[in-house]
């Protein structure tokens, strides 16, 4: 499981021209779903993003999490993150998990960052969304939930 997190001051996402989510400041996580992704993933990368020290304190420090500037996420899902562009012109997407394998596991990743506290706006899964958003930083990272997952975050 791999997602793509922004720091926002805030973030939208719309769908067949009506916006479906909206957070003010906090982040845009792009969630990208493997074949072999497991619920146990999915529960590392909620509990390691809801803590994330990526907001800055008081002397400039990247030392806040989401939770305690009282920001919240927008989750939207983009299988394209698995793409291989290694060979050809064209990316090739079969690492991606299938659909419904996918769906759910995005539903258990946002369940958890939920139970974790974290407020919570979606994307629509597998629909083409246009997102907008203001970059606070700009802070991007890229995080990869290892293969094997029982790891505390």
């Amino acid at each position: 499981m791999r997602a793509v997190v922004q720091r926002v001051k805030w973030a939208e996402v719309e769908v067949d021209g009506q916006v479906v989510a909206r957070i003010e400041q906090g982040a845009l996580v792009l969630l990208g779903v493997h074949q072999s992704d497991t619920e146990q993933q999915a529960r590392w990368l909620a509990q390691k993003l809801a803590h994330l020290r990526f907001f800055e304190d008081e002397a400039g420090k990247l030392n806040r999490s989401v939770l305690e500037v009282g920001g919240a996420m927008l989750v939207v899902s983009n299988f394209t993150l698995y793409g291989d562009c290694r060979k050809g012109r064209r990316p090739s997407f079969t690492e991606s998990a299938p659909y419904d394998a996918g769906r759910t596991l995005y539903e258990q990743f946002c369940a958890y960052l939920q139970a974790e506290g974290v407020p919570l706006q979606t994307g629509v899964y597998g629909a083409t969304m246009q997102v907008r958003l203001q970059n606070d930083g700009p802070v991007t990272l890229i995080v990869d939930a290892p293969a094997d997952s029982p790891i505390t975050p």
